[in-house]
Parts: structure tokens; sequence; C-alpha cells
């Protein structure tokens, strides 16, 4: 496909708008909001999103990961705390993630600080995740370089073995943060690529609402 072919992909957007004086004061329960409709109409795997981070030579690195939890403080994801994003996140803790509903055309851009989560929330949520997924934590030292995919497989197998009839413990360098947001952005699209976006910025305790040229 050439540049001509790439420039001609397009979409008019028309399936709903987004007004100011209609939105939660509250961007965190608009948020919700959102969710729970992208949840109704059965969009594939809707908690996905895009976490953006910077490193210490102030590169950015963009990744898909998953949504966990909602706080009234913020957003939840896990991880390897060794991991790329870990490193970078403990260099600098200013993220962004983004979040794509494309059937309802709809996007959130969210601003903030990544914060880790309590050892104990973080257990909490790893004890409830399949037997296989918590394997994988311990078997895999994420982001680092390994020689060929069945060091990884053997090692999974390994474990298998030796957790198979009892408890397998949490990494101590895997966990949760929390994003606290600084700033949320509501985009739905509209016709004309005038979309509307209603964007929430907090002002010491208090969020206030703007609406911003699309």
């Amino acid at each position: 496909m050439d540049n001509k072919h790439i420039q001609k992909l397009r979409e008019d957007y028309s399936l709903s708008t987004l007004d100011e004086n209609d939105v939660h004061v509250d961007p965190i329960q608009q948020f919700k909001i959102w969710l729970d409709e992208s949840l109704k109409a059965m969009l594939p795997e809707p908690n996905a999103m895009t976490l953006s981070t910077v490193d210490s030579d102030q590169k950015p690195h963009s990744r898909i990961v998953l949504l966990k939890g909602i706080e009234k403080n913020g957003f939840i994801f896990y991880t390897n705390y060794k991991s790329d994003k870990g490193r970078d996140i403990e260099s600098n803790p200013n993220v962004s993630i983004c979040f794509l509903w494309k059937e309802l055309e709809r996007q959130v851009r969210i601003e903030g600080v990544a914060k880790k989560i309590s050892s104990e929330a973080s257990e909490e949520y790893f004890v409830s995740r399949p037997v296989k997924s918590q394997i994988g934590a311990l078997a895999s030292e994420q982001s680092s370089v390994i020689e060929n995919r069945a060091i990884l497989e053997e090692k999974f197998e390994a474990l298998t073995k030796l957790y198979s009839t009892g408890h397998v413990p949490m990494p101590d360098h895997w966990g949760g943060y929390v994003v606290e947001p600084t700033s949320i952005e509501f985009w739905q699209g509209r016709r004309s690529r005038l979309h509307d976006r209603i964007k929430y910025e907090k002002e010491k305790k208090n969020w206030i609402i703007k609406r911003l040229a699309p």
C-alpha cells in the first residue's frame, strides 16, 4: 500500500456527541460511565490502554497494558517493577495512558503520576490471577534479553512442577501502580473532523472542565 492509499483512509464519525454540560463533574466517574458503555457494547478488551513512559535519557516508550482497577484517586495496572516500564517510572513517574474505543468513536487521554500501590493490594490481585499467569510472572525476567524461547519454556515448566500442589509466591519485583491523574481528556468523534473534546484539569483539589478545539 502506497502513501496515496494510506492518505485516503478515513472515517466520518456520527455515533454520538459530547457536551461539557452533560458530563460528570468528576472525570474518573465520567470514565466509569464510558467504560461501562464499552462493556455493554461488548467491545474486545475495553480495558486495553496505551501506557507511555519516558526513560532516564528522555526517550519516550509506549506499549499496551491492561487496566485492572479504578480507585477514587486513579487507574491501576500491574507489571514487573524491573521491566523497562518499571525502570522508566522509577526515574520519571510522569506517565500518560490512552484508551481507544474505536467502535464507539471514542478516545480517553490521561496524564498523571504513577505510584506503587501497597504490596498487600498487589498480593490480593496476584492470588486472584490464573495459576499459569502467576507462574509466568515468576518465570519471566521481563524486558531482559534471553537466548531463546526454549529457556523461558523450560523455566516455566520447572516452576509449574515446583508449585503443582502449593501456593505460588508473588515475586518481590512484581506489583501494581496507580496513575493519579492531573488531566483527563474525553474525545468523541464527530462529522467533518469537528470532534468533541472535553478536558478536565486538576487545580489543587478541584477539577476544571474545558472544551478544546478539535
